[in-house]
């Protein structure tokens, strides 16, 4: 069996913010891609502007760098769980992977999702310790970590035998030594060739071809990214694509670009084990193999862990609907969410009995919060409900999605911390104490009880504390309600605009979110209040004027400042019986039913029908 010893392909997989796109900087950097005087970005793969101000990456992102006379494909994942489906499907197109791990941090829930999806993929594990010039680096027990992660999760003999490189990515330093760094990083370049396996050359065999990500370009058309697993792939050549549901299309390679860099370049030609982008089909998705018309074999399809959190999408109904959007129709929305399945695996869509509404499923709250985000900036408004998990069957038993929390807190914190979460139904698994007076908690808490977590979590730890937590299992639900807001809200009873006067008169009933001038409807969310029941008001107020002048005109009164919501913070904020509603320019809340005559005789029904049950 022979192996392109001329190629590698290697994903890097880790926790959020471990320093995975930095690291892909230096190597592209480092190998000599980019000219001496080419300006580069940093985290020059996150190219998408949500990416860059968040500083995280959301789409796996492919390049490629020569390192002494070898090709190394490599493929760049997020860290986060909510976008799982990006690296299952990157799993399927390497050999190896390199696990980064933090200094300081060590295993993550995330390092814990990822590498189990490299395990069972059989990848071949090069494991990057980074962040070495960290304060309290403590890399020799990361790795101990690193070695019982990988026992836990069933890693056979070769895995276990997997090289340790200790790096600084923001320095661009590299070394096999935990206690001194080498100048470059010639010690993990040599690292990934002798360790990651070479691709078998099959090039003679038919050709199979398998899709694992979508891109777009207005003058190829839809663009196929993924792997030959088998054979030869030539422009001008006739294929047959077999679909997901069976059927078989035939069309012409138009074209065939390989990765260099940043950069993406024209070939003619690919062989087995290279990693390259086809375009002359429009109707291809992920997952589905290419292959000759005389030699049909389908490659098995991706394997994409379910979604486990819903939502429904509405069109925007409230006064002050079609005033900022560009696309405001149900037609405009289902197209869009119906492109947006093309290139995100780990979405679902469905229609309801409504015909301007959708239920979308995803993997968490920022997926669909990113989702919502990207729509408001191209100009669309929607409305959207809360979050709500997705309960599954599993033997005849209602089971709910349960999820690995590891929280990072001042010892101070630890008390307050265990109660809130306990009163969600988590289950502490472990406390560890640090040296540097941290403590690391680590729960399994039901999803629904997270919903909505962070920001009482933030509030509590005063800003001092880290939450991460990934979906771990699903277990039989628990009965009640977990979790959920326990304050009313403060509802505008008029359509107008928010005044000062207004504003300072409700001060002491709650918090206000908007500010002065804001244009209000009846029905709409203008702050919370301090007690548990809704509270409708009129937050347009205008101070009478009279002849009689006031004993307090000279004094100067001082307004507080509203708190203004986050896309993020208005989702984990709902209630049952409100909407968001999104628009390019503005977030509000506002209850599903605007009048408040009429939101008083569903609460009558709604006690009625509990006390008759």
């Amino acid at each position: 069996m022979t192996r392109r010893e001329d190629l590698r392909n290697i994903a890097i997989i880790a926790h959020v913010d471990h320093g995975k796109t930095t690291l892909v900087d230096q190597l592209l950097r480092q190998s000599g891609t980019f000219r001496a005087n080419e300006h580069v970005e940093e985290r020059a793969l996150d190219r998408n502007d949500l990416e860059r101000e968040r500083g995280i990456t959301i789409l796996a992102k492919n390049t490629a760098i020569r390192y002494k006379g070898t090709r190394i494909n490599i493929l760049d994942t997020p860290g986060h769980a909510d976008f799982g489906g990006e690296v299952e499907r990157i799993m399927r197109l390497v050999d190896g992977a390199l696990l980064v791990v933090d200094a300081y941090e060590g295993c993550m829930p995330q390092t814990r999702f990822v590498l189990k999806k490299a395990l069972e993929q059989q990848l071949t594990p090069i494991v990057v310790v980074n962040k070495i010039d960290r304060e309290f680096a403590r890399s020799e027990e990361v790795v101990d970590e690193v070695i019982d992660l990988f026992i836990e999760l069933g890693a056979t003999e070769d895995q276990l035998e997997f090289p340790v490189v200790y790096t600084s990515a923001l320095h661009g330093t590299a070394s096999l030594d935990p206690h001194k760094q080498e100048a470059d990083m010639t010690a993990l370049f040599e690292t990934i060739i002798t360790h990651i396996p070479a691709p078998i050359d099959n090039r003679e065999e038919p050709l199979q071809f398998q899709v694992a990500l979508l891109d777009y370009n207005d003058y190829v058309g839809r663009i196929g990214i993924g792997r030959v697993f088998r054979g030869t792939m030539k422009v001008g050549q006739q294929v047959a694509l077999m679909k997901l549901d069976g059927s078989v299309k035939t069309f012409r390679v138009t074209k065939l670009f390989g990765f260099i860099g940043l950069k993406r370049i024209e070939i003619t030609e690919a062989g087995a084990g290279d990693i390259v982008a086809v375009a002359g089909m429009e109707d291809i998705n992920v997952g589905e193999t290419v292959c000759p018309l005389d030699h049909q074999e389908a490659l098995p399809p991706l394997r994409i862990d379910e979604p486990t959190l819903k939502m429904t999408f509405l069109v925007n109904n409230s006064p002050f609907a079609g005033r900022e959007g560009k696309y405001v129709t149900a037609r405009k929305l289902e197209e869009r969410l119906r492109t947006q399945l093309e290139t995100d695996v780990s979405l679902r869509v469905e229609n309801t009995d409504s015909p301007d509404a959708w239920i979308v499923s995803g993997r968490g709250e920022l997926h669909l919060s990113i989702l919502i985000e990207n729509l408001r900036r191209e100009g669309y408004e929607l409305q959207v409900s809360k979050p709500e998990v997705i309960m599954k069957e599993i033997d005849g038993v209602l089971c709910e999605p349960v999820e690995r929390v590891i929280i990072d807190i001042p010892e101070e914190y630890t008390g307050a911390i265990m109660e809130s979460i306990g009163m969600r139904k988590g289950e502490l698994v472990d406390m560890i104490h640090n040296e540097n007076g941290q403590v690391r908690l680590i729960f399994m808490v039901p999803s629904r009880g997270l919903i909505g977590y962070r920001t009482e979590f933030m509030s509590l730890t005063r800003g001092y504390g880290i939450l991460n937590h990934s979906f771990d299992h699903y277990a039989p639900a628990q009965s009640g309600q977990i979790g959920g807001r326990r304050q009313g809200v403060l509802i505008s009873m008029e359509t107008g605009k928010a005044t000062a006067y207004g504003i300072m008169q409700l001060e002491d009933r709650g918090t206000i979110f908007v500010e002065p001038g804001t244009e209000v409807y009846e029905g709409m969310i203008v702050g919370e209040h301090n007690r548990e029941n809704d509270l409708a008001v009129n937050i347009c107020r205008e101070k009478h004027m009279t002849n009689i002048r006031s004993s307090t005109k000279e004094q100067t009164v001082t307004m507080k400042k509203p708190r203004l919501l986050t896309l993020e913070e208005a989702l984990e904020y709902l209630n049952d019986d409100e909407y968001c509603e999104v628009t390019p320019k503005s977030i509000r809340l506002r209850k599903k039913i605007l009048n408040k005559s009429e939101r008083e005789k569903m609460e009558k029904k709604k006690k009625a029908a509990k006390q008759a049950k």
